[in-house]
């Protein structure tokens, strides 16, 4: 009688016979393993395996453990989510004594660039007034999929890239194509009763909170490419969808904590009456382009041509008008 498939065995290589594995367990670390770094590396060895299936007769079991192999690696490289999984697997809660990496270190450390170019790509930030995330790929100093995870690692949430998880039509189709667009979010599973958004950036707090409402839990940011995304968008909701807008830059650390800032408002329209000041200034700027717009061509015609100055006067008068009139209904607005 031919053995049943067991994926966890004859796929990952786990002897361990205990059923179901932890997080751990099924990405063949230590336990309570805390460089995300390893996470990930494991991660995208057992992705790649397990791919080879997922076009055979076993794509769906391939499926599955894919899921699984993504929950475990969100998981456990999203800071929050992987102290409260620690703390329910008995783990003794830490002294502190570990400080968190900042973004350049975490660069450094995982040898994404090298001293000069790092400090090349300080040199192009402040002289242009981005992050040094955005002057990293900007100035080709190093690829937006090696930035983005440590990136990522410096707030506490986790990457993904999205071409490695099946993602769920059926859950993509539950929020609006407008929504998702526009703030560049698509889900990507639901992992504990928790909705695993991936973005570019972590989610406005408006639209976590819109989406929350919506699927009824609670809601969890998951880094991604600005073109990964993009890709999905354009995949599974099409190219009748409205266009998103651009992806402003990442916050910086002081910031990244912080409720997004909204869109500035739009500039309202004028109801009430002028003050008298107002009135003033907007008189003077009137008489301004009637004299800059109607002397120079009196004049002109008075020098060049043997015909009376007076003739061009219905003239001048009618461009300058003009021109003051436009004047005074821009500077009116």
């Amino acid at each position: 009688m031919p053995q049943t498939l067991d994926v966890y065995r004859d796929w990952l290589k786990i002897t361990d016979t205990t059923r179901p594995l932890n997080h751990y367990q099924l990405l063949r670390l230590k336990m309570f393993e805390d460089n995300t770094a390893k996470v990930r590396e494991h991660y995208r060895a057992m992705n790649t395996h397990v791919r080879k299936y997922a076009a055979g007769e076993f794509s769906k079991q391939s499926q599955q453990l894919l899921n699984e192999l993504a929950k475990a690696m969100l998981c456990l490289t999203d800071a929050q989510r992987k102290g409260e999984y620690d703390a329910a697997m008995g783990r003794k809660q830490a002294d502190g004594s570990t400080k968190a990496r900042t973004f350049e270190q975490i660069l450094l450390a995982n040898k994404v660039v090298d001293q000069a170019a790092l400090e090349k790509a300080r040199n192009f930030a402040k002289a242009i007034g981005v992050e040094v995330r955005d002057a990293l790929v900007q100035q080709k100093l190093a690829k937006p999929d090696a930035v983005l995870p440590a990136y990522a690692e410096s707030i506490g949430l986790p990457y993904l890239d999205l071409n490695d998880v099946p993602l769920d039509p059926s859950l993509i189709g539950r929020i609006p194509a407008v929504l998702a667009r526009r703030h560049s979010c698509v889900p990507v599973l639901v992992d504990n009763k928790q909705l695993l958004m991936a973005s570019p950036l972590p989610l406005d707090p408006n639209v976590e909170e819109e989406l929350r409402l919506r699927f009824d839990m609670s809601v969890r940011s998951v880094l991604c490419t600005p073109a990964n995304i993009n890709d999905v968008l354009t995949k599974y909701l099409g190219k009748d969808a409205p266009t998103p807008a651009p992806v402003a830059a990442a916050p910086t650390a002081a910031t990244a904590t912080a409720p997004a800032a909204e869109a500035a408002p739009a500039k309202p329209v004028r109801t009430g009456p002028l003050s008298p000041e107002e009135i003033k200034q907007r008189r003077d700027y009137t008489i301004l382009a009637f004299n800059l717009v109607g002397m120079p061509i009196i004049i002109g015609c008075m020098q060049f041509t043997e015909i009376s100055a007076w003739l061009y006067v219905p003239a001048a008068l009618a461009a300058a008008g003009t021109a003051a009139g436009i004047t005074w209904k821009q500077k009116s607005r």
